[in-house]
C-alpha cells in the first residue's frame, strides 16, 4: 500500500513544533543584569558625546567639586532605565537621584559620569559607572569610556573584559619598576601630597587621569600598576573594584585590611606590589 493511500484521520487538534528552542535567562542573572548594564551604559554614553564640547551649565558642590547638566541628565536617564527593568532595586546615585526600597537584594551603584572636571574642560578622561551588588556583594561591574572608545565590564567568577576581549593586571613585581596612579580629592585637600612626592621619586613615575574608574580599569588592563586614593565615594569605586578583582588584581584599604565599597580609600595593585606599598603606608602610622 502506498503512503497516500492511508486513510486520514482527524484528531481536532493540530500539533505545532518550534524551529528551535530557546532558554531565556533570568532577568536577575548576573549575565542578563551585565547585558542590560551595558546597553544602559552604551545609551549614557552617547548621551555624554551629544553634549561634549558643547557650551554646557556648571555648578559647583563644592570648591573644587563639579557638576553639570549633563551629570544630571545621564543620571535621570540610567535611573529611568533601570527603573524600567528593576522597579525594586535599590539604586545609590552620585548626583542624588537614587531610590531605596524596603527590599533588600540588589543595589545598583552609578556615577553618571566620573570625571566630571575632565568632562566640563573638554578633556576625553570621563566615563559613566555602573556597579551592581546582590546581597551586599558586587557582581557586575561596567565602566565605559565613550570618548576613548572603551568598555570593561565583568561578572563575578567570570574574569574582567575590555571590549569583549580579556584582560588582566600587569606582572610588575616592584614599585621602582612602576607605572602608579593617584588622585586629589577636593574633599581631602592637599593631604596626598606627601604620598605622591615619595612615589614619585621610587617609581618609573605618576599617572593622574581625573577619573577613578577609569584608573581602576587601566590597573584592570595592565596599563597601571598601582593606585592609592582617599575621598572616594562608592560610586568612584564599585563597578571599578570588581574589574580589578576579577582581572587578577587586590583592593584593601591603605593599611591593608578588607576593602570597603562604603568607605572613601582604596590601595588597588596588580599584587605583586601590594604588600611594597601597604608597608610603606604601615610606616607612616
Amino acid at each position: 500500500m502506498l503512503i497516500d493511500e492511508f486513510p486520514i484521520i482527524s484528531l481536532g487538534f493540530s500539533l505545532s513544533f518550534p524551529n528551535k528552542i530557546t532558554l531565556k535567562m533570568s532577568s536577575e542573572d548576573p549575565q542578563k543584569i551585565l547585558e542590560i548594564t551595558k546597553k544602559i551604559a552604551l545609551k549614557t554614553g552617547e548621551l555624554q558625546m551629544e553634549y561634549y564640547g558643547k557650551q554646557i551649565n556648571i555648578s559647583l558642590k563644592g570648591k573644587r567639586d563639579l557638576v553639570t547638566e549633563v551629570d544630571k541628565k545621564c543620571e535621570q536617564l540610567i535611573i529611568s532605565e533601570i527603573h524600567s527593568i528593576y522597579p525594586n532595586h535599590n539604586i545609590l546615585a552620585e548626583e542624588g537621584g537614587g531610590t531605596h526600597t524596603e527590599q533588600e537584594g540588589f543595589r545598583w551603584i552609578i556615577d553618571p559620569i566620573d570625571g566630571t572636571t575632565n568632562y566640563a574642560h573638554n578633556h576625553p578622561f570621563f566615563a559613566v559607572s555602573i556597579g551592581v551588588e546582590k546581597d551586599g556583594e558586587l557582581i557586575v561591574g561596567v565602566i565605559h569610556a565613550p570618548y576613548l572608545k572603551e568598555t570593561f565590564t565583568a561578572v563575578k567568577g567570570q574574569g574582567a573584559y575590555l571590549n569583549d576581549k580579556k584582560i588582566h593586571v600587569s606582572s610588575t613585581e616592584t614599585i621602582e619598576t612602576s607605572l602608579l596612579t593617584t588622585g586629589f580629592n577636593p574633599r581631602i585637600g592637599d593631604q596626598n601630597m606627601p604620598h605622591f612626592k615619595h612615589f614619585i621619586v621610587n617609581s618609573r613615575g605618576i599617572r593622574r587621569d581625573g577619573s577613578a574608574a577609569i584608573d581602576l580599569c587601566y590597573l584592570a588592563c595592565g596599563r597601571f600598576d598601582g593606585y592609592w586614593e582617599k575621598g572616594l565615594m562608592p560610586w568612584d569605586m564599585a563597578a571599578g573594584a570588581l574589574l580589578l578583582t576579577e582581572a587578577g588584581g587586590k583592593i584593601t584599604l591603605w593599611d591593608g585590611s578588607p576593602f570597603d565599597v562604603n568607605g572613601d580609600e582604596l590601595l588597588a595593585t596588580n599584587g605583586k606590589i601590594h604588600q611594597e606599598m601597604v608597608e610603606y603606608f604601615a610606616a607612616l602610622r
